[in-house]
């Protein structure tokens, strides 16, 4: 604060000086012979007290706007600090920091989730941040055919060693480490395979392709990147490629309904000896049936034959054949020309027979 005010009175001296040398502030005026011209208006600059303390104040604000000591990062992003041009290890994080001016300097790198989309077609630049557009990876398969890989990369930087990312990479460190690996790591998995068999076998190929390239980034020193994802978007094989490969699988559709027609034939006739097998089936129940009624029948009646023949006696044969005799009796009453025929033996039943119609006959029981 005394230099301030003695810088001021200095300066307050310097003009009073100036001020009496030209003679108390006043120039001659006159006409032509005198010379001179209007007077000049009176400046005031005693700089004491007050109004040197605030000069001096605005002066160091200048200083401080112009110099810029101080830098704020914000959330996603990381400083590297140059001292004299030497980058410092660690990054600096999200805050405000202050530096000294024209001996450091803050370089802000982001560190948020950055996309590389691999396309054939190059798509318009949308403005988007984070977000890169390079062509497609056209590789040789297993027999030199060429394929182009169309991919979605999505990583972003380590910001625990951002510091040293760019100070081995540099600020371009997506050319030389991202773009290298995913170009590389898809020529080495896409030349195993048969451009025919891309597409069949397509999730194996995308686990491949990012199992390979996180190995690969992981690889590096001090992990300068992390991979988020890799999403295999499409294979784009050759026209003749496509044309063989469509004209197998109308090939194996139509072998594919060929099967579906025989078995479908076979089935109808496994459907038709099943029924045939079901009518068969069920004619020898119903005949089988009808024997089991005979067999049953005959058996009762044998059973009922023989419980009768156990029955019989020989007063019981004379008592019947006495009622039939009776029979006949009361019959030659009405037929005098019938003739009686006797069973041998006594036995019934005993026929007669009508003389005056020898086509009638009756039999008595």
């Amino acid at each position: 604060m005394k230099d301030t005010i003695t810088m001021a009175s200095d300066m307050n001296d310097y003009f009073n000086k100036k001020k009496s040398e030209s003679g108390g502030g006043k120039r001659p005026t006159g006409g032509s012979g005198g010379g001179g011209g209007p007077e000049l208006p009176k400046i005031n600059f005693d700089l004491g007290g007050k109004q040197g303390i605030i000069y001096f104040i605005i002066a160091v604000v200048i200083m401080l706007v112009l110099a810029k000591p101080f830098t704020i990062i914000e959330e996603g992003q990381r400083g590297i600090l140059s001292t004299n041009g030497k980058y410092q290890d660690q990054a600096l994080l999200p805050g405000l920091h202050f530096i000294i001016p024209v001996i450091q300097k803050v370089y802000v790198v982001d560190t948020k989730v950055r996309i590389i989309n691999y396309v054939s077609l190059i798509e318009a630049n949308t403005g988007a941040s984070g977000i890169l557009t390079k062509p497609a990876v056209t590789v040789l398969d297993k027999r030199s055919l060429p394929v182009s890989i169309e991919l979605t990369v999505q990583y972003r930087l380590n910001s625990q060693f951002a510091a040293q990312t760019i100070s081995n990479w540099g600020f371009s460190w997506e050319d030389k480490i991202i773009n290298p690996v995913v170009r590389d790591v898809v020529r080495s998995v896409i030349g195993k395979y048969d451009a025919e068999a891309l597409t069949q076998k397509r999730g194996e190929i995308a686990t491949e392709i990012e199992t390979g390239i996180r190995n690969s980034v992981a690889s590096l020193e001090n992990a300068p990147a992390i991979l988020q994802s890799v999403q295999l978007r499409d294979i784009i094989l050759p026209q003749k490629v496509k044309e063989q490969i469509e004209r197998v699988q109308i090939a194996k559709q139509e072998v594919q309904k060929a099967e579906q027609d025989v078995q479908r034939v076979k089935q109808e006739a496994l459907k038709r000896a099943a029924e045939a097998e079901g009518v068969a089936q069920k004619a020898r129940i119903e005949a089988q049936g009808i024997a089991d009624a005979v067999t049953i029948e005959a058996d009762a009646q044998a059973k009922a034959n023989v419980l009768i023949a156990k029955s019989l006696s020989s007063q019981l044969l004379q008592l019947e054949q006495i009622k039939i005799q009776g029979k006949f009796n009361d019959a030659l009453r009405e037929n005098k020309d019938a003739k009686i025929f006797l069973t041998p033996g006594g036995s019934t039943p005993n026929i007669w027979v009508d003389t005056k119609n020898i086509q009638q006959r009756t039999t008595a029981n």
